[in-house]
């Protein structure tokens, strides 16, 4: 086995723990009482779900979340306008508000 796989393995079980001779040896019984008693209070079940905070976070939270729409290409396509009227407007409709071209 090579090492990449091994240090792979490794990590799934803590090393003091899976040993054999931790498991059976008197002096390790309080240790081994600290490690039960740790994953005791652990947390059961799935973690609770996160609220979203700020605009973005709401944003994505509403329309990209458990229930996705198309309102965010809608969105996009008139941001797209509004954006693009106020460029023609500032670069050329501006010029002739009061005499024509």
């Amino acid at each position: 086995m090579s090492f990449v796989a091994r240090r792979g393995l490794s990590t799934l079980v803590p090393p003091k723990i899976a040993s054999p001779s931790g498991i059976g040896a008197a002096q390790d019984a309080a240790r081994m009482q600290r490690v039960v008693s740790f994953y005791e209070k652990l947390p059961r079940g799935s973690a609770p779900d996160v609220q979203a905070k700020g605009l973005v976070g709401r944003y994505q939270a509403r329309y990209f979340g458990k229930n996705p729409s198309a309102a965010p290409l809608i969105h996009l396509i008139g941001f797209i306008l509004v954006l693009g009227y106020g460029n023609n407007y500032y670069f050329h409709l501006r010029h002739h508000k009061n005499n024509a071209h």
